[in-house]
């Protein structure tokens, strides 16, 4: 599968989560930073994307450990939360 359809089925994934505050967090963050990423990158945000929003979101601000094969660059920064937008 080409880069761009990949991104465009992460991006679906990512911003129909179920929950409002899990999109924001989960698709803000493949808007964010997306764009810039390699191969491997990709593949980590997609094998992010099949654990649940509720353990996603806790890794991302720090209330539960991150488990080991998504710790490092990628996660440090999902955790800046720097990608969500406020009003």
């Amino acid at each position: 599968m080409d880069r761009e359809t990949e991104l465009k089925k992460l991006h679906f994934r990512a911003w129909h989560r179920g929950t409002r505050e899990a999109d924001f967090m989960i698709g803000g963050f493949l808007d964010r930073y997306g764009a810039s990423w390699n191969e491997e990158q990709i593949a980590w945000f997609d094998e992010l994307l099949k654990h649940d929003d509720v353990d996603i979101m806790a890794w991302a601000i720090g209330t539960q450990p991150v488990p080991a094969e998504f710790t490092g660059e990628m996660m440090n920064a999902m955790q800046k939360l720097d990608y969500i937008e406020t009003t």
